[in-house]
């Protein structure tokens, strides 16, 4: 495995909320981070089928636009009783005309669960996949999970995306209902980064 030796990455991400996440947790390896929106780039088009294609194809295309070591994720939810949907399209069920609307996405999991009288408890993870990429073309990657089950209705008003409907195995509380550093704490994401943190040489 290569040694990331550097105090400073770039994370392909335009998404603000993950950007502090990433920041807050490579903070005490004295690693600062700038975003693709710092440098002006363009989001790649992911078409990829799995969580790590299209880790993979944002993590290259911003570490080649840059010349800097890249960090990328994808992630999303899988539910067993939809034969894993959405998985990589879990953003592409939130989109509209007008943005993306996570309640939609919600009712519609919900909806496809009792079209099918899916059994309780009805078994989710979330899935995070970390790509650290160099320039020259070598990358390292990084799967996180975290189990839990999808509940109904939603709850909570924390977090993003699924949040209010994943309750993680263990807890009581929804994603939604946990407080932001608990959840980052124990997510698919930290489980992902307890590994990636391995390669940083401090």
């Amino acid at each position: 495995m290569r040694t990331f030796t550097g105090d400073h990455l770039l994370v392909a991400t335009h998404n603000q909320g993950k950007l502090e996440e990433i920041a807050h947790l490579l903070e005490p390896y004295g690693i600062s981070v700038s975003s693709a929106k710092d440098h002006n780039l363009p989001e790649p088009e992911e078409t990829g089928t799995t969580f790590v294609e299209n880790a993979r194809i944002k993590a290259h295309a911003a570490a080649q636009a840059t010349g800097l070591p890249a960090l990328a994720d994808d992630s999303g939810i899988e539910i067993d009783a939809l034969d894993g949907a959405p998985g990589v399209y879990t953003a592409d069920w939130a989109e509209t005309p007008q943005g993306r609307d996570f309640v939609m996405a919600m009712t519609r999991t919900y909806d496809e669960l009792e079209a099918k009288s899916a059994p309780h408890p009805r078994r989710a993870r979330f899935c995070c996949t970390l790509v650290l990429a160099w320039p020259d073309g070598h990358d390292e990657v990084f799967p996180g999970v975290m189990e839990g089950e999808i509940v109904w209705p939603m709850r909570g008003d924390q977090g993003h995306g699924y949040d209010p409907i994943f309750q993680p195995k263990g807890h009581t509380q929804t994603f939604g209902e946990m407080d932001r550093w608990e959840k980052n704490r124990i997510s698919h994401r930290a489980d992902a980064f307890r590994k990636l943190v391995t390669v940083f040489d401090r």
